[in-house]
């Protein structure tokens, strides 16, 4: 394996066995070479929690959420679980997706991301870092594969938005969402504020056509995982047969040159992407605006606000 160039590891799942799914990851993260000591350490799983109110395939399925916290707890981490979803708490979120149910018998806490701390990206724009992300030894990025009406796809680096607060996200699409591209910079920025993190995505079942929320179930029968969530999206737009320069976050991070853009210089150990070809995954054909428009953004810190009780 040549050890200067981006691994990724893609591995064939076909249904959320927990069992399995711990198999699987401990595959993926001794495929990536990761091998410092997890005892004692804060871990912090980032699922996708867009919502609580969704289909069960909008979300990071909770049966991978817990195959991972399993994973850690088995290593002696101290686990988290926290997001910052479009509606509701992270807590209430779990709750509603029966990630709380699933993860009953491990030491696991769940956090919502109440307290946070300011940082800078491009343009002097100031974004609001939720705490639990810049206190943890290791962020676990826990995407899930989905189609997206403002940035084509969800992937690993899209999932990372999360880590803002609360309400400074859609203050975000309302300040500085003029361009999907100038919007994309903001995301790509926040990968400089991470702690050391582990990307491993939720393929299993995926939503296609349209998305985040209203998109169709599609069975993709794949896990992923890399250090460089960059990378990681190269290969799932190869893997999904996408055109890559339609997605925004992938067009800025190729015109930043960040490692991980060029997938012939990718390492893969076990599958590779033209193992899932055929799936038939159709991502928007148009983009909507990533703005949110005065009502909507009301609307949305309205329906926030309730998902809290």
């Amino acid at each position: 394996m040549d050890h200067c160039k981006p691994v990724v590891v893609l591995q064939r799942c076909s249904q959320y066995n927990r069992i399995k799914i711990v198999e699987i990851i401990d595959a993926v993260i001794t495929s990536l070479g990761v091998t410092p000591c997890f005892y004692n350490k804060k871990v912090l799983l980032k699922p996708n929690l867009i919502s609580g109110k969704g289909p069960e395939f909008s979300c990071t399925h909770r049966t991978f959420v817990a195959a991972v916290a399993l994973w850690f707890h088995e290593q002696g981490a101290q686990v988290a679980i926290g997001d910052s979803p479009a509606f509701g708490s992270s807590s209430t979120v779990c709750r509603q997706m029966g990630i709380a149910e699933e993860i009953a018998d491990l030491d696991v806490q769940l956090v919502d991301f109440s307290s946070s701390v300011q940082k800078i990206v491009s343009g002097n724009i100031r974004v609001n870092i939720a705490a639990p992300v810049i206190e943890c030894d290791w962020l676990i990025n826990l995407p899930k594969i989905k189609a997206h009406n403002q940035l084509y796809v969800t992937l690993a680096v899209k999932n990372i938005f999360g880590i803002v607060k609360g309400a400074n996200k859609a203050i975000l699409h309302m300040l500085h969402g003029s361009t999907h591209d100038g919007f994309a910079e903001i995301i790509l920025d926040l990968l400089n504020f991470l702690p050391p993190s582990i990307h491993c995505i939720d393929g299993i079942t995926v939503m296609h056509r349209s998305g985040p929320l209203d998109g169709e179930a599609l069975p993709l029968h794949c896990i992923g995982g890399s250090l460089n969530p960059v990378a990681l999206d190269t290969a799932l737009l190869e893997l999904l047969e996408l055109e890559k320069k339609k997605s925004p976050l992938w067009r800025v991070a190729a015109e930043r040159g960040l490692e991980g853009i060029q997938s012939d210089k990718l390492t893969f150990p076990l599958l590779s992407p033209v193992d899932f070809r055929g799936s038939g995954f159709q991502a928007p054909a148009t983009l909507n605006g990533i703005r949110f428009n005065p009502f909507r953004f009301f609307l949305g810190m309205g329906k926030r606000l309730m998902g809290k009780h």
